[in-house]
């Protein structure tokens, strides 16, 4: 029995996309990768092989494509899964992350919750938290350690930190009610919950009484909002259509929520804490500039740490006791 594929229209710059006649019989995984990485390569869709090998591979229940394993990547589909793959792939050729499609991602060892507009946590950000377990390694057995993160997003941070470090507690803030629901929703499946306490808040204008009566924190980790607002149009429609602007605008500058911490700071580490920070290659030498012009908040900066393609994207300072 043949299948007709339904015809559809998927958006990519108003130009529609050709139904075309795909038999269910015969038509194995391997084949249906190599039709859509067809599909989306000619309307211009980013990674159009990973897109389609990670969308057959959920719609047969695997995490990637590999773990299909070669029997069944050559095996027949079924006719609802075949129709699955198609409705996902309507959705990626409207550009939608295939993150927010799945409804999940890997962070480091955990599988996260996905839910748009909260930020996919991205490459960039495993290695910030690299970074805060190799420096906080002596307060791996301490259990009067809590780290403040300032915008959680995804709780991808708060929760690979509480992973690492079982004795260490977490506050995760963010003002995303979006944000602060899925990092809890994130918590509860990893069982993290209870080591966790989330609330939404904005630094910029929320009181810092509502952090200080958490007490003194041992060290605070953002990944915050930094893109200058003159470089948000060349982000990826991925990006521009469905992620919240809000945690990736950071104004002129891209400093406006990264100096509201900065500020922040002194009032809620204890002395010799540790501030690590996320930000633009550009970034470093402008904190250096603002430490420099605000000596009354006696924060030194300890290093600056280059990502994978060596551009300084890490900042790692501390209060002076």
């Amino acid at each position: 029995m043949r299948l007709l594929l339904r015809c559809f229209v998927a958006r990519v710059a108003h130009t529609p996309v050709p139904c075309r006649r795909m038999g269910a019989t015969g038509m194995t995984p391997d084949k249906l990768v190599s039709y859509w990485q067809k599909v989306f390569h000619k309307y211009g869709i980013p990674e159009a092989k990973d897109s389609s090998r990670i969308l057959v591979a959920h719609a047969l229940g695997a995490k990637t494509f590999y773990g299909i394993g070669s029997r069944a990547a050559r095996s027949p589909v079924s006719a609802d899964q075949l129709l699955f793959v198609e409705k996902m792939a309507q959705q990626r050729l409207k550009r939608v992350p295939v993150q927010y499609i799945i409804g999940e991602w890997d962070f480091l060892d955990m599988t996260l919750e996905m839910r748009p507009p909260v930020l996919i946590p991205r490459p960039e950000t495993e290695e910030l938290v690299g970074l805060v377990i190799s420096d906080c390694e002596g307060l791996r057995h301490s259990s009067e350690t809590t780290i403040l993160e300032v915008g959680c997003g995804s709780g991808a941070v708060s929760l690979a930190l509480l992973r690492k470090f079982p004795q260490m507690r977490v506050i995760a803030i963010d003002k995303s009610e979006a944000a602060v629901s899925l990092t809890k929703d994130n918590a509860e499946r990893l069982g993290l919950r209870h080591r966790i306490h989330i609330l939404q808040h904005d630094i910029l204008t929320d009181p810092v009484e509502r952090l200080q009566d958490l007490g003194a924190v041992s060290a605070l980790v953002s990944n915050p909002p930094y893109i200058f607002t003159e470089d948000m149009t060349q982000l990826e429609p991925e990006i521009l259509r469905y992620e919240d602007h809000s945690a990736l605008d950071g104004g002129l500058d891209g400093m406006d929520v990264m100096k509201g911490i900065l500020r922040l700071a002194p009032l809620l580490l204890k002395a010799g804490g540790d501030i690590f920070l996320e930000g633009d290659p550009r970034h470093p030498e402008m904190v250096v500039k603002w430490l420099e012009d605000h000596p009354e908040g006696r924060l030194q900066l300890l290093q600056v740490v280059k990502d994978f393609c060596g551009r300084p994207r890490f900042i790692h300072l501390q209060s002076r006791s």
